[in-house]
């Protein structure tokens, strides 16, 4: 079990002096919380589909019913969970920092519960739809007899807010997750695989621009390198104890 005596000191200095913490956020956050990860959630009814079939514009096209009827059964599971100790520590470290900026690849929206003020959801957030034709947005809609429900603007189908295999990422998400990159002095990456890009490529780009790297993930090994830290571990347990460290005065 990580302790806040654990954490390298190197560490707890940097991120104490940092002026720009950036952070991106993966499936492994969420998972703490009960969230099954993107090919986990094919069990039971679904565990017979691809999510690679499910989830794309062609998949809406050739059977928009099944694959609204699959995320919907997704935001039950999302509706059940909370946020855990991971997501509370990061709204904390906000309040602390002069700047801060939460990158998440998850879609599940746990980080605005968590208190979270305005995290960039580079995938979207499967708790809201938008006009499969005209792009709206609705955080609220009527899911009656007709699935997917009508637009209430235009009578398009309805489809969740997320970005599917073939998509482009949104624009303006992405240009933000690149200035915090290039701009922070500290970036963290938490619970993600590095392999999905182009998030992938965001910690690698603030460690060349000079900022500390900090690694949180039970696929690493403990290392500590120049401006390089690899912590294994769970987030939920890691990033509690390293705000706590860092900055023991401030009411959690």
């Amino acid at each position: 079990m990580a302790t806040e005596s654990n954490i390298p000191p190197e560490l707890v200095t940097a991120l104490r002096q940092a002026r720009h913490v950036a952070v991106l956020t993966g499936a492994g956050v969420s998972a703490e919380s009960g969230i099954p990860t993107f090919r986990d959630a094919q069990t039971g009814l679904w565990a017979r589909y691809d999510p690679e079939d499910l989830a794309t514009p062609e998949a809406f096209q050739r059977n928009p019913r099944l694959v609204w009827e699959w995320y919907a059964w997704r935001r039950q599971l999302v509706s059940g969970a909370a946020p855990n100790p991971g997501h509370l520590a990061l709204a904390r470290l906000e309040r602390l920092v002069p700047r801060f900026t939460l990158i998440t690849q998850n879609v599940d929206g746990l980080h605005h519960r968590a208190g979270s003020s305005a995290p960039i959801e580079l995938h979207g957030n499967i708790m809201r739809v938008r006009c499969s034709a005209e792009g709206t947005v609705y955080e609220h809609w009527d899911e009656g007899a007709e699935l997917p429900p009508p637009c209430p603007a235009c009578g398009a189908p309805l489809r969740p807010d997320v970005v599917w295999f073939g998509e482009q990422l949104p624009s303006d998400a992405l240009e933000q997750a690149w200035n915090a990159a290039t701009r922070c002095d500290l970036f963290l990456s938490v619970g993600t695989s590095g392999l999905v890009e182009p998030a992938a490529s965001l910690p690698r780009l603030a460690h060349a621009r000079g900022a500390t790297l900090v690694v949180i993930n039970l696929d690493v090994s403990d290392t500590v390198r120049e401006r390089l830290f690899s912590l294994h571990g769970r987030s939920g347990v890691l990033l509690p104890a390293l705000v706590s460290a860092a900055f023991p005065d401030a009411a959690a």
